[in-house]
């Protein structure tokens, strides 16, 4: 554009020069040589002109153009800047929202974990615990070993109807128990206790019938023994001493057997 505008201004000049020099020469050109050339550079002027103000309307054209787009993207701007404002509220309260999630599930989790504490704490007052008792290794539940051990304590306190009593209603509850061997020969030992002589033979005999081999199997047979001879059947009780001689020949049950066979008549 300024290389134009210098043509332009450089045609003009040449125009006004000639104008002025036309006068000093004219007897060097004719009239009409003069007019044409006068009127080429018109014309020349006249082009460049409009070539100039075509340039000048494109080139405001243009930034009339630039300058919608420069407002337009302001805008754009504008409204981007809103969003991210938006965007970071929202993060913010999103994050808000995760923290005190986090907190609600740390909390459920710590419930969680103490109910399922409380739960084993609980199953473990019901679940089969391992018993050592008379030689012998057994499952049973907690029930069973605490009325068991009730039973033992009211033997040792020497209420031996309420430990009859006890052991009787412990076998009556738990049949199958691990317990159940000893319990019977507790039992027979409650009675004879009480001095239910009968009664005490009958258990100990069945308890020897059902557990032979139990540990406790030799007083069992002894302590019958004992009831028959307090019941004056001393026939019976040569018997059972002699059975009980021969069944346990290494017990100290059978020393004692051998000892009370030699004192019955």
């Amino acid at each position: 554009m300024r290389t134009t505008l210098r043509r332009v201004a450089g045609a003009a000049a040449a125009l006004v020069a000639l104008g002025l020099a036309l006068p000093a020469q004219a007897q060097l050109f004719p009239d009409n040589e003069a007019r044409k050339a006068i009127l080429d550079l018109r014309a020349k002027v006249t082009e460049d002109h409009e070539r100039l103000q075509a340039q000048v309307t494109q080139l405001s054209k243009a930034n009339a153009e630039l300058l919608e787009q420069l407002r337009q993207l302001r805008l754009g701007l504008v409204d981007l800047n809103a969003q991210i404002e938006q965007m970071r509220s929202e993060t913010a309260r999103l994050r808000g929202q995760d923290e005190q999630l986090a907190r609600e599930v740390a909390e459920l989790q710590r419930r969680q974990q103490d109910l399922v504490q409380a739960t084993d704490e609980r199953l473990r007052r019901f679940e089969p615990q391992k018993v050592s008792l008379d030689g012998r290794e057994f499952l049973a539940a907690p029930a069973e070993q605490r009325e068991y051990e009730q039973a033992m304590a009211t033997l040792r306190g020497g209420d031996f109807a309420a430990a009859a009593a006890a052991f009787g209603g412990f076998l009556q509850r738990h049949p199958s128990s691990g317990y159940a061997d000893s319990a019977r020969f507790w039992l027979g030992n409650a009675l004879y206790g009480k001095r239910d002589h009968a009664g005490a033979i009958a258990v100990l005999r069945d308890f020897v019938t059902k557990a032979p081999d139990h540990p406790r199997a030799p007083e069992a047979m002894l302590a019958i023994a004992n009831a028959q001879i307090e019941t004056k059947d001393t026939r019976a009780a040569r018997t059972t001493l002699t059975d009980l001689q021969k069944a346990y020949p290494k017990s100290e049950a059978a020393a004692a057997a051998k000892d009370r066979l030699a004192t019955l008549r």
